[in-house]
């Protein structure tokens, strides 16, 4: 199993670090030779947390947006937290367009304030158990479609959600030691190899 990490900017050493815990081999994904190179052989891709609109216009000018896009369509598990779930989502409040926009849900950039406006908490994530959150300028999925399951809350805001072979969080679950939520996506790359 090898699971690809998009390393154009953000949180990706730190998902390559809790995979190699899990004893999981990784490859980042710097640029659309990479994606092409590991395509084939990939049961799975990690879209990290960092800055969605630098990601988002990284993803354009390298090419990368369309076959990532295809490729998760076709039933390529991804993993998105917190910039990664922007990435993924069909609508993102203020802004024009989407990006990879392959999940039925709508987002909110940032809701969670600055970097001051960051925090840790815990709660229970269906499938997973009672985890621990740490949340970083986090965007809200202030809705989604009848496909996507949600997984967790927080004060009443969706914060985890799963649609087929699609999972995000708002928050950083490579940011703690807790390595659940990682094995949940391995799982999930399990199933569908």
């Amino acid at each position: 199993m090898k699971i690809g990490i998009l390393a154009l900017q953000g949180a990706f050493a730190e998902h390559a670090k809790v995979l190699d815990q899990l004893g999981v081999e990784s490859v980042e994904i710097r640029n659309l030779d990479d994606f092409q190179k590991h395509q084939s052989d990939l049961s799975g891709l990690i879209l990290p947390g960092g800055e969605s609109t630098t990601m988002g216009k990284l993803l354009r000018e390298q090419d990368m947006l369309i076959p990532i896009r295809e490729a998760i369509l076709s039933g390529l598990p991804v993993f998105g937290t917190c910039a990664g779930l922007i990435l993924l989502s069909k609508e993102i409040i203020s802004q024009d367009e989407s990006h990879l926009g392959t999940m039925d849900m709508v987002v909110e950039r940032n809701a969670y304030g600055r970097q001051l406006g960051s925090f840790y908490t815990e709660a229970e994530c269906k499938g997973v158990g009672q985890i621990p959150m740490t949340f970083i300028r986090g965007p809200i999925i202030s809705s989604v479609g009848v496909d996507v399951e949600i997984l967790a809350t927080v004060d009443n805001q969706i914060v985890a959600a799963q649609e087929k072979n699609m999972l995000v969080t708002s928050f950083h679950p490579e940011l703690t030691d807790d390595v659940r939520l990682h094995q949940y996506f391995i799982n999930m790359c399990k199933e569908k190899s």
